[in-house]
């Protein structure tokens, strides 16, 4: 059995996911990380987009968080998410209309576009389509 360390998910609205994994992969500000046992500290801010845990029992688990902080202590990974989902909690079909209405108000050229507004909407739902794709093809 791998060395395992104690992960805890959270949100401003939620506890995700507490318990012992024997990896995290996460998209980091400066790429992708992979977190096993025993890892260097390290705070990094986390891009939008999937959180995948190899739990103690050798199950995967995918969440999507929209952005936050990943602290990673040699024992302990605590990831502060500013909005984050479970596989049940997302609606593709929702996703999909604001990556069509955030596409949208990017061509719009009219006066009032919040343009870094539209684009974070846009990159947000990118992210969690990809999220429900990767558990998609988990299954």
């Amino acid at each position: 059995m791998a060395m395992t360390f104690h992960c805890d998910v959270v949100s401003a609205e939620q506890e995700i996911y507490s318990g012992l994994v024997e990896l995290l992969v996460a998209s980091g500000s400066e790429g992708e990380l992979g977190l096993t046992y025993g890892h260097s500290p390290l705070l990094t801010r986390l891009k939008p987009g999937p959180i995948r845990l190899k739990t103690q029992m050798g199950e995967e688990k995918i969440f999507y968080v929209s952005g936050g902080y990943l602290e990673a202590q040699p024992h302990v990974v605590t990831v502060l998410a500013d909005t984050a989902l479970r596989e049940d909690d997302m609606d593709e079909a929702a996703a999909q209309k604001a990556k069509e209405q955030a596409e949208a108000a990017l061509k719009d050229s009219g006066e009032g576009i919040d343009y870094r507004r539209a684009a974070m909407r846009l990159a947000e739902a990118e992210a969690q389509l990809r999220t429900i794709k990767a558990i998609r093809n988990m299954k």
